[in-house]
């Protein structure tokens, strides 16, 4: 990036119109940024209680690499390629599925996954997990925004309700039984996590207390408990929000975990959720996360199969469905400015009660507990608020049948999206997957050799192309998310600047990144075709 461009991007900044409310940030100069959600900026208060606020290498750049300000002086973007390399790679986690005897066994083949954080903290986080007792493997892209409490809350607890709501009558009494005779339970999910993925250590045994009531309710049912696939995933993720709606109006002794409860609840997130299970794939999304897959066609070209809409003012069906579900009165002031109510970008969401409250229950909650506004919550209430809730952590499930020519599949937070498209993303994962599946022919060597004709062979290697610095096909992604010019290039100067822009800037440029890319075993899904 050029001086010129970086002084732009300085002055930009330093001359955009900040607006500040009550603790918090409404920034109206987003240069080239129309697809950006709403989102409440929130000043330096961390969201993670006390003891459990340290931010980890996956969310934060070094103190070395990031700058604080844009007032700063002798500011500068330049870093070094190792420098970068470091940023980029901080939050990678990849897994190869094995099976029992050492071979894969499974329609995954592996996964490789990253983050990479614009907000301080991060407000984007990522699960994976192999189900042990169901089948199938679950991958999860959660987005938060006013914070990141409730995608963190979510990312910890989803996947565990969709391996309950698929489990039989005779595993959730088996389950049961252990906790009353309080023995061992055994585990319902493998987790596959990062070292750096952080956890609500002081509120897991309220979680899985609510887990219990879930399945109890479950086994209270008069029929079989266990859920056709996209039932479970309905259930589950209608399930959830519900219980965090709960519990933060339920009576705490505890402060620390009201506190926990009440940042969940008004804070918000996004998510999208597969589930794979030999030649069935299941896709479950809430908000404007985004699952695409990448087909290997016969002739040899790469085409894209999205399997989620983007659950926003954009899509016809999403507004024809709140005006369906709100009076007709209402029409003109549902999506304001291209956001629900004139707040909020995606129309689905987990948490964001202030959206599904009445106001009422928000006064009653907010004026019962102590000191809200040093946990940055405010009561809010929007204009034409008449008929809540406005909004729904109701997710739309896709049904998707692989097939050996299916060869991947990409979820990943809209910070990706609104940088590169579909096919772009697709084209990318597929030269890479080709650049490690074609190895480079060794030199060889004619007799008598000269050091002309070592020249040419070092030239005819160099003409294969440049390999990928990244073996994590994730972070090949993210950098060409942030670094590419108008030539879909990827430009070491616009990397630099883009990883060292300020806290105060840089959510004007790119939002947070997460990206996991699930590779798909095609022989496993060919056998399973030879053998049906």
């Amino acid at each position: 990036m050029s001086r010129t461009v970086s002084s732009w991007i300085l002055n930009s900044a330093r001359s955009s119109i900040i607006l500040q409310g009550k603790g918090r940030w409404y920034s109206i100069c987003i240069p080239n940024r129309n697809k950006i959600k709403w989102k409440f900026i929130f000043s330096k208060t961390c969201p993670y209680p006390a003891g459990d606020c340290s931010q980890d290498s996956t969310f934060s750049l070094p103190k070395a690499f990031r700058h604080t300000s844009t007032e700063e002086k002798h500011f500068s973007f330049q870093l070094s390629p190792a420098q970068i390399n470091d940023i980029l790679r901080a939050g990678e986690l990849s897994h190869k599925t094995l099976g029992l005897n050492g071979k894969n066994a499974s329609s995954v083949l592996r996964f490789e996954s990253n983050q990479l954080a614009s907000n301080s903290p991060m407000e984007d986080r990522r699960s994976a997990a192999t189900c042990l007792q169901t089948a199938g493997m679950m991958f999860g892209v959660f987005d938060g925004h006013a914070g990141a409490a409730c995608a963190q809350a979510v990312s910890e607890r989803l996947l565990h309700y969709i391996a309950v709501s698929l489990m039989s009558r005779q595993s959730l009494e088996e389950i049961e039984l252990a906790v009353e005779a309080m023995k061992p339970v055994q585990p319902i999910l493998q987790w596959h996590r990062h070292p750096n993925d952080v956890e609500y250590q002081e509120i897991t045994s309220q979680y899985f207390e609510n887990l219990r009531v879930y399945w109890q309710h479950l086994l209270d049912l008069d029929t079989e408990p266990g859920f056709n696939l996209e039932e479970a995933m309905i259930c589950a993720f209608k399930r959830l929000d519900s219980d965090i709606s709960l519990e933060v109006q339920a009576p705490q002794e505890n402060e620390l975990m009201r506190n926990i409860a009440l940042q969940v609840a008004f804070s918000g997130a996004t998510a999208c959720v597969a589930h794979i299970d030999g030649v069935h794939l299941h896709v479950a999304n809430t908000g404007d996360c985004r699952a695409v897959l990448g087909v290997h066609e016969e002739d040899g070209t790469w085409s894209t199969l999205p399997l989620t809409r983007d659950h926003n003012a954009a899509d016809e069906f999403e507004i024809r469905r709140l005006k369906r579900e709100h009076p007709r009165s209402e029409e003109k002031t549902l999506f304001v400015n291209d956001r629900l109510l004139g707040i909020l970008m995606p129309s689905r969401a987990f948490g964001d009660v202030q959206l599904k409250w009445s106001k009422e229950l928000q006064h009653s909650i907010l004026e019962n507990s102590c000191d809200v506004e040093a946990l940055n919550i405010y009561q809010y209430v929007p204009p034409n608020y008449h008929t809540p809730p406005y909004l729904t952590a109701e997710p739309e499930v896709t049904y998707h049948k692989l097939r050996s020519k299916d060869k991947f599949l990409v979820i990943a937070s809209d910070g990706l999206w609104e940088m590169l498209s579909n096919e772009k993303v697709v084209k990318l994962v597929a030269g890479h997957l080709t650049e490690l599946n074609v190895q480079k022919p060794p030199l060889t060597f004619k007799k008598p050799v000269n050091l002309g004709y070592m020249h040419n062979l070092l030239l005819q290697r160099k003409s294969k192309g440049l390999p990928s610095p990244d073996q994590n096909i994730a972070t090949h992604l993210i950098r060409h998310a942030i670094g590419s010019n108008e030539y879909g290039e990827v430009d070491p100067e616009k990397l630099a600047a883009m990883l060292t822009l300020p806290e105060d800037l840089a959510r004007m440029y790119r939002d947070d990144i997460t990206v996991t890319v699930v590779y798909f075993n095609s022989e496993i899904i060919e056998d399973y075709y030879r053998n049906h």
